[in-house]
């Protein structure tokens, strides 16, 4: 077997059973640590209830004393139509194809069906979907222009920088180049952006679902600075053996990986969001709209494996006031 021929196509229910949804459910989700609307009916839009305020009242008599109903904003997220296209020559494709099968430790190698090619298609497709829509809904700018990277769709911080200019957010922090010296600066900028904050943000903390995102840069200071303490157990433990997991003040740093992808891009290369992860939201549709759909083939003549995707996807930050920016110069 020299070439992968069979043509594939996923379409309504396969398209969700078999590809999106495994990739943006369970484990898979919490992995891009935002909130997921999935195949949500179109256009896709978020209730959003302010509280009523005290509705305790004295009980004295029957009747309704009911004041007025807690109020509903809606906010409607931007789906963009946007599509994915690979090519690989025959050989490499194969190769790809047959490397993420012989690492399966069940597979028989006398005997691989048909069943077993398309996971690994699949899964070779899936992973690079899965990255894309990771990187655009972070720093996807719909105005880049064509031909441009990223540019599908608008992302989380082209929003906050939109807040920034209409004047519904003030930065918490702006630091420059030199600020960035010391291993205490991530700490200062942590602070400064706790410090900063509207009260509605930083009274979500007993939800458990606040978090510091910030730039590889912040996040490696912020380790440098937990090294310091040079004289106790758990820093030497860390020191030697990493720590797969940072907080502080009890709020997960979640580093983005953004850095390889920030430089072709104006946004500031180094930055930190206090948010909360409801708040940011990723929303996807393969259901709703005409031509959504996978398919894999194999083009004879120029001997090349193809895979293309068509699909809905937007994002949107829903509430200003759960934002806490800071970012360098």
């Amino acid at each position: 077997m020299s070439f992968i021929e069979n043509a594939k196509t996923y379409t309504g229910r396969d398209l969700e059973t078999i590809f999106f949804r495994p990739m943006l459910s369970g484990q898979s989700a919490l992995d891009l640590g935002v909130r997921i609307l999935y195949n949500m009916p179109a256009p896709t839009t978020v209730q959003l209830w302010e509280r009523s305020g005290d509705i305790l009242q004295q009980y004295t008599a029957a009747g309704w004393t009911g004041g007025d109903p807690a109020r509903k904003l809606q906010k409607t997220i931007d789906m963009s139509k946007v599509k994915a296209e690979l090519g690989y020559s025959a050989a490499d494709y194969f190769s790809m194809i047959y490397e993420l099968i012989t690492n399966r430790a069940d597979v028989n190698m006398d005997d691989l069906t048909g069943t077993e090619l398309e996971q690994a298609e699949t899964e070779l497709f899936k992973r690079a979907i899965a990255e894309s829509l990771r990187v655009t809904m972070w720093i996807g700018d719909k105005e880049a222009g064509a031909g441009t990277e990223y540019a599908t769709f608008n992302g989380f911080i082209k929003r906050i920088y939109e807040l920034l200019v209409e004047n519904k957010i003030t930065a918490a922090k702006t630091y420059a180049a030199a600020d960035l010296e010391k291993a205490a600066a991530a700490v200062d900028i942590f602070d400064a952006a706790w410090t900063e904050a509207a009260e509605e943000l930083t009274d979500l903390k007993p939800d458990g679902q606040l978090v510091y995102f910030v730039t590889s840069d912040l996040y490696h200071l912020y380790e440098k600075y937990l090294d310091s303490f040079a004289n106790t157990e758990a820093a030497y433990i860390g020191r030697t053996e990493g720590r797969p997991v940072l907080t502080y003040h009890g709020i997960p740093v979640v580093d983005l990986h953004l850095s390889s992808y920030l430089r072709d891009t104006t946004y500031a290369q180094s930055f930190c969001l206090l948010t909360d992860r409801r708040n940011l939201v990723l929303a996807v549709n393969t259901s709703d709209f005409p031509g959504n759909e996978i398919r894999m083939w194999y083009n004879p003549d120029l001997m090349e494996n193809r895979q293309r995707a068509v699909f809905m996807a937007g994002c949107e930050v829903l509430d200003e006031k759960l934002v806490s920016f800071a970012y360098k110069e």
